[in-house]
């Protein structure tokens, strides 16, 4: 049992820990964000050096260096995006008449330029791990891509708990991009997407004959299965962000970003003027 708890537990631990610690530096004074961003930039130019020399190491050392070296270039690109570095030409708030097609793009509008450095440091990963026999760095960004796209869709679409207390007060805007509604069409197939790769990770950590392979699937089982509590946590009626509570704690009240107006398909209240 031990084989595969320790990665499921790390990998819990990791993505726990770094969400909260984003989370603390995006509402940090602005100020402090050129520093943030330096030192995240440092960490993921060495996390592409480690990368860069991790194709033939198919230990479980290996397979947890991939994993890391995935998620501190993920934690880049979460930074750059919530700090207001790499966000997207449109920066303004949505009037509450938008809709349709109109309403989409300027949803792309306001994240095309991170969704473009996504696929860049992708393209990066992929180019260090596709003829490499060590590809855990290249599966795990990969889970994360797929997991957020399909988490930002639905947010678009429209969910139950949209949580705009951990937006930033500069990327307030964003709340208006966020329906709010029971369930949307495309939450039960992004459930059932992330229950049966959490499931085929699953056998093929069980089956696995190498510790690499039982250590790098139990990791990126972890991962799936935790993309899907968070797509869970949309829809069901349970505080989950009570996980960081003691993070959002050392914000003052003046860093929550959007009020509940704001949150698409609400109407603004007339007796607030």
């Amino acid at each position: 049992m031990a084989d595969w708890a320790y990665p499921a537990f790390y990998a819990v631990f990791v993505w726990w820990f770094s969400t909260g610690v984003i989370v603390v530096l995006d509402h940090l004074p602005a100020r402090s964000f050129g520093w943030s961003m330096l030192a995240a930039t440092v960490l993921a130019g060495y996390a592409f050096q480690v990368l860069s020399g991790l194709g033939a190491d198919m230990s479980e050392h290996g397979a947890y260096a991939g994993f890391m070296c995935a998620l501190v270039i993920w934690a880049w690109q979460e930074m750059s995006f919530l700090m207001g570095f790499i966000t997207g030409p449109y920066r303004r708030a949505l009037p509450y008449d938008s809709a349709g097609f109109t309403h989409f793009m300027r949803g792309a509008g306001a994240v095309i330029y991170h969704e473009l450095a996504i696929v860049a440091g992708g393209a990066a990963i992929c180019g260090l791990s596709l003829h490499a026999q060590n590809k855990t760095a290249l599966w795990t960004y990969m889970l994360l891509w797929l997991m957020r796209i399909s988490a930002k869709l639905n947010l678009f679409a429209g969910v139950r708990n949209v949580s705009p207390r951990f937006l930033p007060v500069h990327l307030a805007y964003l709340g208006g991009f966020f329906r709010q509604r029971p369930m949307n069409a495309l939450m039960p197939l992004s459930i059932t997407a992330g229950t049966v790769t959490a499931t085929l990770l699953v056998q093929h950590a069980a089956s696995a004959t190498t510790p690499y392979a039982q250590t790098a699937s139990t990791l990126l089982a972890t991962m799936a299965l935790l993309g899907t509590v968070e797509h869970w946590a949309l829809i069901v009626p349970v505080p989950f962000e009570s996980l960081w509570n003691w993070y959002l704690r050392l914000r003052t009240e003046t860093s929550i970003a959007v009020p509940p107006t704001s949150i698409a398909g609400a109407q603004p209240d007339a007796k607030a003027s």
